[in-house]
């Protein structure tokens, strides 16, 4: 196995950092292959942010390190990293044409004329904005503008993408077509790239791998599929997706101190399970979630055709549960009630 291919694209290894006398980040380690995408996902205040400017340079860890490609980077500043940021707000300069937006960058690292010429049509191709290279920001719509910007983070030929919540701004229909646009742009390009988003359908639908992130820690990191079927934590089973978090004791388990967790897909309404009566339905077009009250537990179902009426008596099955003891995923085997 050669060095290249044993070598990460990015590495945190232990960075911390204290601001305002709290701890953001507190002994985050993440390890991203060359040419992955992973997103940092968590609830406001995790601290995915705070990673994503100490990963470009806006910021120094109070501990630990940054390495790009196996070259420590942690004490440089922005300009002298391999990477290139792509910010929430664009940061376009109304004044200027797309072509001069995507140059700047390059005029400021005085690359020749002739070579920035060739760089930003090359660019403005990829991103598919070559007809709109003499227009301003404010004459083309926001996905454009989206565009404009990570053709700017683009033209420098980064080692690393950082992208910073940068679909906040668009509606959503926009944010779908938008995102797999940069997820083409990035598998073609082959290019190392952390995301920064709260929008969990966003970041399970573009990465190779999510970074769930909380109180400065990262509590898992996971394919999107496995992240979502196998929670290695309360927290994460929590805060991925929806799911039934009922008590152990609730389901006749006797062991106080654990938890399950169940994803309504796993909830079957059978007239053989157990009897509960509807609560609620909410209807989601092609399907429609119902509650159902079990003894003194809720239980979310997905429901596809017909659903159930309020109080209408039913029987509910559990087809697959996860068991959590202290918090962490319990291995062993779970026996799923009838």
């Amino acid at each position: 196995m050669t060095e290249s291919s044993t070598t990460p694209g990015l590495r945190l290894a232990g960075i911390s950092k204290v601001l305002g006398g709290r701890t953001i980040v507190d002994d985050l380690h993440l390890d991203i292959a060359p040419g992955e995408m992973v997103s940092l996902l968590g609830p406001s205040g995790c601290g995915k942010t705070t990673t994503l400017r100490l990963i470009a340079g806006f910021l120094h860890p109070d501990q630990g390190t940054v390495e790009v490609a196996g070259t420590d980077i942690t004490r440089l500043g922005p300009e002298r990293r391999p990477s290139a940021m792509v910010f929430q707000n664009y940061a376009l300069w109304p004044h200027m044409s797309i072509t001069k937006n995507v140059a700047f960058p390059l005029k400021v690292a005085r690359v020749p004329r002739t070579e920035v010429k060739e760089r930003v049509a090359e660019v403005l191709e990829l991103v598919g904005l070559s007809h709109h290279a003499d227009s301003r920001p404010a004459h083309i719509s926001g996905g454009e503008q989206q565009r404009a910007a990570l053709a700017r983070a683009l033209v420098q030929r980064p080692q690393l993408l950082l992208l910073d919540e940068p679909l906040s701004n668009l509606d959503a229909k926009l944010r779908v077509r938008v995102r797999e646009e940069i997820r083409d742009i990035q598998q073609r390009l082959g290019i190392t790239t952390v995301l920064v988003t709260h929008d969990q359908e966003e970041a399970l639908s573009v990465s190779d791998r999510v970074a769930v992130m909380s109180e400065g820690r990262i509590e898992q990191v996971s394919t999107p599929a496995e992240l979502y079927r196998a929670p290695a934590t309360a927290f994460v089973a929590g805060f991925i997706g929806s799911s039934n978090t009922i008590p152990a004791l609730d389901l006749g388990e006797g062991e106080p101190g654990a938890e399950w967790m169940v994803r309504p897909e796993d909830v079957r309404l059978d007239p053989a399970g157990m009897p509960g009566v509807v609560t609620r339905v909410l209807p989601h077009g092609h399907y429609a979630e119902v509650v159902v009250q079990v003894n003194d537990t809720n239980l979310r179902a997905f429901v596809t055709g017909e659903p159930p009426e309020p109080g209408d008596e039913v029987g509910v099955r559990i087809s697959r549960a996860l068991r959590y003891r202290d918090g962490k995923l319990d291995d062993a085997p779970v026996t799923v009630p009838a």
